[in-house]
C-alpha cells in the first residue's frame, strides 16, 4: 500500500499557522511532525480524518494508537523509517484506521521530509485523507477489468474452439476438439458428455473422464428423467448451480456421479435447422453458479458445436453412401486363381472435406479366362465424384466382357476405348490390362495412358517394367489411334506382378519417377506374402494422405506342382512392327519350354515364324498368333496365324536359286497336320505338333 513515489509537497514555511486553504477544500488534513521533539501538530481536518477530538490528542503520535490498529501502525512506521534511512524526500502509504464506531476505513498519508545541511531529517510535513471512496472505485475498476479479462478469455475460447471445429470432418473429430486440453477445459469444465438423437433416443458418444460412465445411459429415451433428455425434450438449456440442485432435479443420476465432485453443470440442446440433433453437458467441480456472461458464452459455444456436429453427421452419411457406391462398382469377390496368389486393395481419397467426394473412378478386376489364363485389370476414370464411379462401373463390365469373349489384349483395350468414347460423357480413363498364362508364366500387357507395372522377383528385388502404351481410353477412339502395342514378359515362379493407380505413386512436391523409385524400394523391403504386402502399401498410402484414390492388384505366380494340361497364348503383330515380331517369337519359345515340347522346339519355332512372315508379306493388315495345348488321346501343340485376307495360301515351286516358295513345303514337312479355316472376312492357317507324353 506504500506510495513511495509520491510527489513532494509544497507547503508554506509558516504552516500550520496558515494552512493551505486548498487542502481543506479537498478534505485533506495536514500535519507537522518535529522529529527532534517527537511532537506532531495536526489541523482540524486531520483530527476529523483520524476521528479524534482536540482534547483526545496531546501532540504525540502514540496517542493515535486507539485509532490505528497495531498491525497497521507497524507497517506505517516501517514505511516512514525506511524513507528516513534511505535519504528519500517523501513517502506515501495507505493504511486502515478504526473509527469511533468501530468500523475500519482506508486512509492515505503523504509526507515530505526536510533535512538540515548534513542530511539529517529534522521535520516531516504531510497530509492525510479519507481514501475509502478512492480504493472502492479502484477496486471496482480492478473487478471490472478482471471481468473483462475473463470475458475476453471465454470469448477467445469460443473463437478458438469454433476455428478448430471448422476442420472437424467426423463426429469423432468434433468430440476430439471438445475434449482437447486447450478446448473446453479453458472454460473450467471438468468433463464433457455428449449424445446424439437417433430414432427417438439419445446415444451417448462422449462421456467425461475415466470411471465416469453411468451404467444404463449408453442409450436412453428422450422421455427419461436425465438432463440431456430434458434439454432435448424442451429445447431449453439447463444450468444447474449447486450439488443440491443437481441431486434434487435428477435423483436417479446423481448417486452415480457424486464421486466426480460436481458442483455445477450446464446442459445444452444441440439444435440445427430448428431440430434437436443431440445434447451436450459441461460438468464443473469448482464453479458455483453461472453469471449472465457465462451463460451467453456457453450458449454461443453450443450453437457453434451444433452446426459443426450437423456438418460432421452429414459428411459421414455422404461418405458412407459414396463408399457403398464405390464398393458396389468394384468386384464383390475376387475369384481364386489356380497357380497364383492374388491380393487387391482400394482406398478412397478425402478431397478437402467436400461432401460426397470420397469416391473416384479407380478400379481393379481379375478375369478368369479359358486355358488356365487370367486377365488382370487396373484403371482410373478421370474425376472424383459419383459420375466417375458410374463410368468406372460400366467400363469395368464391358472390359471384362470383351476379355471373356476371347479377344486379344490389344483388341480388348481398343473396344473399351470406343465404348467409352460413345458414352455420354467427357471423361477419359487410363487402364492397364495384363493377360497371364500361369502355366507358362507368359504375360501380355497392354497399357492405355496408365503408369507402368512393377515386378518383384523371388529374391525380393523389385523393378519398374517399361511397357509401350497408347492413349487413354476414350481419347484414343476420339483421335483414331486405336492401335495398342502389346508387351510380353515372363513371370518365373515366385515372381509378383504389381498393378496400381497413380494415387499410390504420386507424392506432393515429387515427380512420378521419384514416386516410382520410392514405391519400388518399399516393395523390395516389404513382406513376401502378397496380402501382407498389399496391406503395407495401402497403409502407407493412408498415412501419406493425398487427394487421389488408390487401387492395387498383386498377382504372384506359384511354383507349378505339376505340368499343366492345357494353355493358350495370343500375340498381335502389326505390319512393320519388328518389336512385336520379336515378342511373338519370344512367346512361342516360352510356350514350347513351359508346355514340355522342347524336343520339337526348333520345328515349332521355324513353322510359326514362317506362318507369321507369310501373313505379313502376302496380306494387308495385322496378324494374330495363337498358341494352345490340345488334350485328348494325344497332347498336341497348335499354332494358329489369323489375318484379314480371304485369299488362301498356295504351294509354289521354288527355283534352285529362289528364296521363296518353300514356306508351305516346310509347314507340310515339319508339322503333323496343318490346314486353313475361314474366319469372317479373313482366314486362319493352323498346324499341330504331337507332344511327347508327360512323364509319370
Amino acid at each position: 500500500m506504500a506510495d513511495r513515489g509520491a510527489s513532494a509537497l509544497s507547503l508554506p514555511d509558516d504552516w500550520p499557522a496558515h494552512p493551505d486553504p486548498i487542502l481543506a477544500l479537498n478534505r485533506m488534513g495536514s500535519f507537522d511532525w518535529d522529529l527532534d521533539t517527537g511532537l506532531m501538530q495536526m489541523d482540524a481536518q486531520a483530527h476529523e480524518v483520524f476521528d479524534v477530538r482536540a482534547d483526545e490528542y496531546d501532540g504525540h503520535p502514540e496517542s493515535l494508537a486507539m485509532r490505528v490498529p497495531p498491525g497497521e501502525a507497524r507497517r506505517l512506521d516501517a514505511v516512514v523509517s525506511q524513507a528516513l534511512k534511505d535519504g528519500s524526500e517523501n513517502y506515501g502509504a495507505y493504511f486502515r484506521l478504526r473509527r469511533r464506531d468501530g468500523s475500519l476505513r482506508w486512509t492515505h498519508t503523504q509526507g515530505y521530509i526536510r533535512r538540515d545541511e548534513t542530511g539529517r531529517p529534522r521535520r516531516i510535513i504531510g497530509i492525510v485523507r479519507d481514501a475509502t471512496q478512492e480504493l472502492a472505485e479502484n477496486e471496482a475498476r480492478q473487478e471490472q477489468a478482471a471481468q473483462d479479462e475473463a470475458r475476453r478469455r471465454q470469448t477467445n475460447v469460443v473463437q478458438l474452439t469454433t476455428a478448430a471445429l471448422a476442420h472437424a470432418r467426423t463426429v469423432d473429430d468434433v468430440i476430439e476438439v471438445l475434449k482437447d486440453t486447450h478446448g473446453l477445459t479453458r472454460l473450467g469444465a471438468t468433463s464433457l458428455v455428449m449424445g446424439l438423437v437417433e430414432a427417438g433416443r439419445i446415444r451417448l458418444v462422449a462421456d467425461g473422464p475415466d470411471n465416469s460412465f453411468v451404467p444404463g445411459t449408453r442409450i436412453t429415451r428422450i422421455d427419461e428423467p436425465y438432463p440431456m433428455s430434458e434439454v432435448v425434450r424442451t429445447l431449453t438449456p439447463r444450468f444447474i448451480e449447486s450439488p443440491e440442485e443437481f441431486a434434487q432435479s435428477y435423483p436417479i443420476l446423481w448417486p452415480h456421479i457424486t464421486h466426480l465432485n460436481i458442483t455445477a453443470a450446464a446442459y445444452l440442446p444441440l439444435i440445427a435447422q430448428a431440430r434437436p440433433i443431440g445434447a451436450m453437458g459441461l460438468l464443473y467441480s469448482d464453479r458455483h453458479g453461472f453469471s449472465p456472461e457465462d451463460r451467453n458464452v456457453i450458449l454461443a459455444l453450443g450453437s457453434s458445436i451444433a452446426q459443426s456436429l450437423q456438418r460432421a453427421m452429414l459428411y459421414e452419411q455422404e461418405s458412407d453412401l459414396a463408399q457403398s457406391l464405390q464398393q458396389a462398382m468394384l468386384p464383390r469377390t475376387i475369384p481364386s486363381v489356380p497357380g497364383a496368389d492374388v491380393a487387391v486393395r482400394y482406398r478412397s481419397a478425402t478431397i478437402g472435406g467436400s461432401l460426397g467426394r470420397d469416391i473416384g473412378g479407380d478400379w481393379y478386376d481379375l478375369i478368369p479366362l479359358p486355358g488356365g489364363r487370367v486377365g488382370a485389370v487396373i484403371g482410373d476414370v478421370q474425376g472424383h465424384d459419383t459420375h466417375a464411379a458410374s463410368v468406372m462401373g460400366q467400363l469395368r463390365i464391358v472390359l471384362r466382357a470383351y476379355a471373356a469373349e476371347g479377344h486379344p489384349p490389344a483388341t480388348v483395350m481398343a473396344r473399351a476405348s470406343v465404348f467409352l468414347h460413345e458414352l455420354d460423357t467427357e471423361r477419359f480413363a487410363t487402364c492397364l490390362y495384363a493377360e497371364a498364362d500361369l502355366a507358362t508364366g507368359v504375360v501380355q500387357v497392354v497399357r492405355a495412358g496408365h503408369i507402368d507395372p512393377l515386378v518383384r522377383q523371388p529374391d525380393g528385388s523389385c523393378r519398374r517394367l517399361p511397357v509401350p502404351g497408347g492413349l487413354p481410353l476414350g481419347l484414343s477412339a476420339e483421335f483414331g489411334r486405336l492401335d495398342y502395342p502389346v508387351g510380353t514378359i515372363e513371370l518365373d515362379p515366385g515372381t509378383t506382378l504389381l498393378l496400381c493407380t497413380d494415387g499410390l505413386v504420386e507424392q506432393p512436391g515429387a515427380d512420378l519417377d521419384d514416386g516410382m523409385k520410392t514405391l519400388t524400394a518399399l516393395i523390395a523391403a516389404g513382406p513376401d506374402d502378397v496380402r501382407d504386402l498389399a496391406d503395407l502399401l495401402i497403409d502407407v498410402a493412408a498415412e501419406r494422405g493425398g487427394d487421389d484414390d488408390v487401387a492395387l492388384l498383386l498377382l504372384r505366380r506359384r511354383t507349378p506342382e505339376a505340368a499343366q494340361p492345357g494353355g493358350r497364348l495370343q500375340q498381335h503383330v502389326a505390319p512393320g512392327d519388328a518389336e512385336a515380331l520379336v515378342e511373338a517369337r519370344h512367346m512361342v519359345r516360352a510356350a514350347v519350354g513351359a508346355w514340355g515340347a522342347q524336343d520339337r522346339a526348333d520345328e515349332i519355332e521355324l513353322v510359326a515364324d514362317e506362318l507369321i512372315t507369310n501373313a505379313l508379306m502376302h496380306t494387308e493388315g495385322s496378324a494374330v498368333v495363337t498358341l494352345r495345348v490340345l488334350t485328348g488321346s494325344q497332347r498336341r501343340l497348335r499354332v494358329e496365324v489369323e489375318d484379314s485376307s480371304s485369299a488362301l495360301p498356295r504351294r509354289r515351286e521354288a527355283g534352285e536359286s529362289g528364296v521363296s516358295g518353300r514356306g508351305l513345303l516346310l509347314v507340310e514337312l515339319l508339322t503333323d497336320v496343318w490346314g486353313v479355316e475361314a474366319r469372317g472376312g479373313g482366314k486362319c492357317v493352323w498346324c499341330e505338333f504331337v507332344m511327347p507324353k508327360e512323364s509319370g
